[in-house]
């Protein structure tokens, strides 16, 4: 799947839901899905700066596609970074780094962010298209 077609596909999902409270619920249930950061990546390195709790990613290559793993020590953080996970892991370094993500203001998410959870979605985002930048260097 495409980026922009999972994107597409977490849009419908966050629609089906009449309030916040249920798609706080969600994405906490998504959170449970998470592909989780094997223990020993849970490092100092791997820790995501800028976020109130603690989320850790690690990205590896695979058949030149990025794929990532993490955890984070709060529900609605993890639920956050699984989000995240879905739409840009096992993509190519190029397409992880030039997507957009819009699709976080169409459901909705920024907004009902507090102000400090909301900066560690930006840095989130950011951090996950440093390891594409840093990958699809090493392609070329």
């Amino acid at each position: 799947m495409t980026i922009k077609s999972i994107q597409e596909d977490l849009i419908d999902e966050f629609s089906m839901f009449e309030d916040w409270e249920e798609r706080y619920q969600y994405m906490i249930d998504l959170g449970k899905t998470l592909p989780l950061i094997d223990e020993q990546y849970k490092t100092q390195d791997n820790i995501i700066k800028g976020c109130q709790s603690k989320v850790w990613v690690h990205a590896e290559m695979e058949d030149d596609k990025v794929v990532f793993t993490a955890d984070s020590d709060a529900i609605i953080t993890k639920g956050i970074i699984a989000i995240l996970i879905r739409v840009f892991s096992n993509q190519h370094p190029k397409d992880i780094i030039a997507a957009d993500t819009d699709f976080i203001d169409t459901i909705g998410l920024k907004e009902h962010l507090s102000p400090t959870r909301a900066n560690g979605l930006v840095s989130m985002i950011k951090q996950l298209k440093m390891y594409a930048i840093a990958y699809q260097t090493q392609l070329n």
